[in-house]
């Protein structure tokens, strides 16, 4: 048999609140999905991302980014708390993070207009696209290497090889 105490009550609703704070990003809205919740982009090699957002006032684009393989878009709208005017009422806020991020807080900040006169366009890149070179796994010596069987450039082949 349970018993809920007070105190177990409290301390779910401080876990609660406090990834509500936090805030948790997931494509699919994480645990508790509501709107306004924020957008996440995953760019891939086989599927690299462009996020564009357009003010449909005037099918003027006010942010686009091409998201780089194994990097995440991920934004929120704050109704509200833009420059105070009717014209750009909402405040945006981003950040680039790596893929599969679910936490973290958004520091960029962009004006924007409400979500009535906004549109998120969503273009893909012509793939499969390199992501950015990890120089932590570049082998020494090996940029001075026009070839090898391994090498981008292709290269001679072993010869000494069993026939199938």
């Amino acid at each position: 048999m349970k018993i809920i105490t007070p105190l177990s009550k409290c301390l779910g609703a401080l876990a609660v609140s406090t990834s509500l704070i936090v805030g948790c990003y997931t494509t699919d809205g994480g645990t508790f999905p509501t709107t306004g919740r924020g957008f996440v982009f995953i760019s891939t090699p086989t599927r690299p991302v462009t996020v564009t957002l357009v003010d449909t006032r005037t099918q003027e684009s006010f942010f686009k980014m091409d998201i780089p393989p194994g990097k995440q878009l991920t934004f929120k709208f704050i109704e509200g708390s833009g420059s105070g005017s009717r014209v750009e009422p909402t405040k945006m806020i981003w950040e680039m993070w790596e893929a599969k991020t679910e936490f973290g807080s958004l520091d960029n900040e962009l004006i924007c207009p409400p979500a009535s006169c906004r549109r998120i366009d969503v273009t893909y890149r012509p793939a499969p696209e390199e992501s950015p070179t990890d120089p932590t796994l570049l082998i020494p010596g090996s940029e001075d290497q026009a070839g090898g069987a391994n090498s981008t450039n292709g290269g001679p082949q072993p010869t000494n090889r069993l026939k199938d």
